[in-house]
């Protein structure tokens, strides 16, 4: 988390090329050794999950490799998270593989269909799909409990598991500590007979939540604490999003988990490192079940790699969670939070995301990333794409004073102008205009180019001007710039390179510009590791985050549909809002500004 006690990566990842061939990393080694060792060669596939046995009688699996994004619906999907998302399913991409795209909805009080549906949708509009040559590899793990039921079952009447009737802080007690053993639970010993009755009550709804739990029986000595009988199973009463109220007996984590992957056939189940720790018992729970006769080998392995650590934002979804039911922003999707749904209606784009994601590696070494690396693969992917427009932010009026009052014309701008092939724009030039008020200054400071009594400059696609002089209400404020133009010099037209001028602003005839509503959006902390300092990540919040104003825009942007993408010259990369634009009403959101303006804060 951005707010942990970590210090900053002094050695981020390189920048790779976009159309570079994928970088290598030790995973991609893995998958490769794999399947040189022909390892799943002989694996067979029954078209869904199930038991080795309904695997045995369907046919070779078309798959040379299977890999999960397996996230809990308990919340919207993040920045991190497209990081998973993109290496799992790239990774079956470029293997010829299966991605599975799973929900461990294992935990009922905190999971709900919108959650559901906002991971669909974020999983697709990165670019990825579950649905493969006819193949669906959606899943839920609560399509699994009778089996995980089962299996539990198998367990104890092997003896490898036993109901423990001690409380949550009495099982923490017995299990000692990193340097002190753990002590064997009075109820270790129940027989197998004490276990399975006991166990089937829980099932039943016979026992009060918290009264009982299933353990594994493994070692309360092993140096790994983890493998100090972990609870399996606890009696939890909560009304499931899909299963209703079948079970009020519910399956751990990491209990599910290995299960799940093993019912799917996962080739490479790959998690970040906080789950280091527990691969022995991913490992000790799949190789009993197969032993039970429930999974053939080969089974799936686990492999860490290092979660993605990113200044200025906060990942947990307790955090996250905390801003939307405090109102410090507005919902899940609000353009300032670091989910998905808020960083495509910000209008970051999935290709910026995936080039992000290369460049931020899979390694095993922990480290920070400065936001300004994904604000930079935006900017990249965002500068191809987007058709360029004029905005005025914040107007003044300019006046030129010698234009033919009531006379029009057309000045030509390109749409992109690294690629001509998109050809020009007409742009409608008369003799008031919007330009930015910081434009002129009417007593200018040291190297400043642009508007002040006397000076010329270019209007960018059209004359150049002089200025002449301004005009100020009684407060000393400046509300109209007075300038006389050069028929001669327009853009474009013989003789106009003979003007020699530094400076060159942009604008907007006043008559054919439109007011909208366009918020500038900013990172949502002010500081890179929020709450470092202060031990409270909310004293870090970006007052500046957002900020709504009106600006004046060119006559083609009135007709931008939702989630249109352009550069306002001179400000940014923009997005027309997917939520509040309305037909001939576009809302516009910043996405990200020309250049970074956070170096010199950081």
């Amino acid at each position: 988390m951005p707010n942990g006690n970590d210090s900053p990566s002094k050695n981020a990842p390189a920048n790779t090329p976009p159309d570079s061939a994928h970088v290598t990393n030790f995973i991609r080694n893995i998958v490769e050794a794999d399947l040189a060792a022909n390892k799943f060669a002989t694996r067979k596939w029954a078209g869904q999950p199930g038991l080795a046995s309904q695997h045995a009688a369907g046919v070779p699996d078309n798959a040379k490799i299977r890999t999960r994004f397996p996230p809990e619906p308990n919340g919207y999907l993040h920045i991190g998270h497209a990081k998973s998302i993109c290496l799992n399913f790239g990774l079956a991409a470029d293997y010829g593989g299966r991605c599975h795209l799973r929900f461990d909805d294992t935990n009922p009080e905190k999971e709900e269909q919108e959650y559901v549906d906002s991971i669909l949708d974020s999983v697709h509009w990165l670019g990825f799909d579950y649905q493969k040559d006819g193949e669906n590899n959606l899943y839920f793990a609560s399509d699994y409990f009778d089996w995980m039921y089962q299996f539990a079952e198998t367990l104890i009447e092997k003896g490898e598991a036993y109901v423990d009737s001690l409380s949550a802080d009495e099982i923490r007690e017995y299990r000692g500590t990193l340097t002190e053993p753990g002590r064997d639970s009075p109820h270790r010993s129940r027989t197998i007979a004490e276990n399975l009755a006991l166990f089937r009550e829980m099932r039943d709804g016979k026992h009060a939540d918290g009264s009982h739990v299933l353990r594994a029986k493994i070692d309360m000595a092993s140096p790994n604490i983890n493998l100090r009988d972990p609870v399996l199973y606890r009696i939890k009463r909560g009304h499931h999003h899909r299963t209703g109220d079948k079970w009020c007996l519910y399956p751990m984590y990491t209990y599910a988990h290995p299960l799940e992957d093993a019912l799917e056939q996962i080739t490479h189940s790959i998690c970040t490192l906080e789950f280091e720790d527990q691969r022995p018992f991913y490992d000790w729970l799949l190789e009993h079940v197969r032993d039970a006769g429930y999974f053939a080998d080969p089974l799936p392995k686990q492999y860490e790699f290092s979660r993605l650590n990113l200044t200025y934002v906060v990942m947990s979804k307790r955090y996250l969670n905390q801003l939307v039911t405090e109102k410090h922003v507005d919902g899940w999707d609000d353009p300032r939070m670091p989910t998905l749904a808020g960083a495509r209606r910000r209008g970051y784009t999935p290709e910026g995301f995936r080039l992000f994601a290369e460049r931020a590696g899979v390694s095993k070494a922990a480290g920070w990333i400065d936001y300004s690396v994904l604000e930079d693969c935006m900017r990249e992917h965002l500068n191809d794409i987007t058709p360029r427009r004029v905005a005025v932010l914040d107007p003044v009026k300019l006046v030129i004073t010698n234009y033919p009052v009531g006379q029009s014309e057309e000045a030509f701008a390109p749409n992109h102008p690294q690629k001509p092939e998109l050809g020009k724009r007409a742009v409608p030039f008369s003799g008031e205009l919007w330009i930015e008020r910081e434009d002129f200054q009417e007593n200018p400071v040291k190297g400043f180019f642009r508007l002040f009594p006397g000076n010329k400059v270019r209007l960018r696609y059209g004359f150049v001007i002089q200025c002449t002089g301004c005009e100020k209400d009684a407060d000393g404020n400046v509300t109209k710039v007075l300038a006389e133009y050069f028929p001669d010099s327009k853009s474009g037209t013989p003789g106009s390179d003979t003007y020699k001028v530094k400076g060159n602003i942009h604008w907007l005839c006043a008559k054919g510009a439109f007011a909208a509503e366009v918020r500038l959006y900013d990172r949502l902390f002010k500081a890179a590791y929020p709450g470092r300092e202060s031990g409270n990540y909310l004293d870090d919040l970006n007052p500046d985050a957002r900020k709504v104003i009106t600006a004046y825009l060119e006559p083609s942007l009135k007709d931008a549909k939702p989630e249109d993408r352009f550069q306002f010259e001179r400000h940014g990369y923009f997005v027309a809002d997917r939520v509040d634009s309305k037909p001939g009403v576009p809302v516009f959101n910043r996405a990200v500004t020309l250049k970074d303006s956070w170096g010199a804060k950081s």
